[in-house]
């Protein structure tokens, strides 16, 4: 995709009045703006519909350079309703893009995200993955939406779940709820073809203890996972730990399942 503007009136000022534009201002002689590049082309492609991404060669358009008051590039500046509403200068790491993205790009959905997060831990899936499709069809690059939906349906359709929070990295904001998403599709699929688990022992316990979990009984999917642990660590290539994880973060740590059984799994962790 080329990123380059040719008409910065139409292509910056007047696209920052339907969606968000930044513009990455850089030189070819410029050797951060090498490095800062692809990581906002990166970016870029995960919130297509959030905000788009242009580039300003300051050497060839100078004029535009001298206009936004470019002393030092890579200089990177965030254009809403055709003004300037924030910037930040020099190559920063991904993960500090982020963040200055999130606190910069105006937030349109933050009170559905929110109703959405609250209906999640209240048990109200089903109503959290209504008004977070809503969200998707008007932003689908917003990855915090994709990541709670993959949340709120990994229950009832865990490949649905996998896709929407597949390609995070561990540098993402949302890596590990992905990561939690991911977790449990996967325990699903081993429980609807109990072929792709080695046999042992435990084998029974843990395909329960998965059962237990699909039904949401996080009581006893914690029960049988720590059992599971005691037996035979190693089994699934620690699966049961990362499910024991994967339910702690999904209840949060102040709920009362997640404090009824922290000190048990610590416990059996140590032995």
């Amino acid at each position: 995709m080329d990123f380059e503007i040719i008409d910065f009136k139409r292509e910056v000022l007047d696209k920052s009045r339907e969606i968000p534009v930044l513009v990455d201002f850089w030189a070819e002689w410029c050797a951060p703006c090498k490095v800062i590049g692809p990581i906002l082309e990166r970016l870029a492609a995960k919130n297509v519909g959030t905000w788009v991404l242009k580039k300003l060669n300051t050497e060839k358009r100078q004029d535009i350079a001298l206009e936004y008051k470019i002393g030092s590039i890579p200089n990177v500046k965030l254009f809403v309703d055709g003004v300037v509403v924030d910037e930040f200068l020099g190559s920063l790491p991904e993960d500090l893009i982020v963040k200055w993205l999130k606190n910069a790009i105006p937030g349109n959905f933050d009170a559905q995200i929110q109703e959405s997060l609250d209906l999640l831990k209240s048990g109200q899936a089903e109503l959290a993955a209504v008004i977070l499709g809503q969200v998707l069809e008007v932003e689908p690059g917003n990855m915090e939406a994709k990541v709670l939906l993959g949340r709120a349906v990994v229950f009832t359709d865990p490949d649905r779940a996998e896709s929407l929070c597949n390609g995070l990295q561990p540098a993402d904001e949302f890596y590990e709820t992905a990561e939690m998403v991911i977790q449990c599709a996967g325990l699903f699929k081993k429980k609807a073809d109990a072929d792709l688990l080695p046999e042992a022992p435990v084998k029974a316990l843990y395909l329960d203890a998965i059962e237990s979990l699909a039904n949401q009984d996080f009581d006893a999917a914690l029960e049988k996972m720590i059992r599971v642990l005691g037996e035979n660590r190693a089994y699934d290539n620690d699966g049961a730990r990362k499910a024991c994880v994967a339910v702690f973060h999904c209840l949060g740590e102040d709920h009362e399942i997640t404090k009824k059984y922290r000190h048990s799994f610590g416990m059996v962790l140590n032995v």
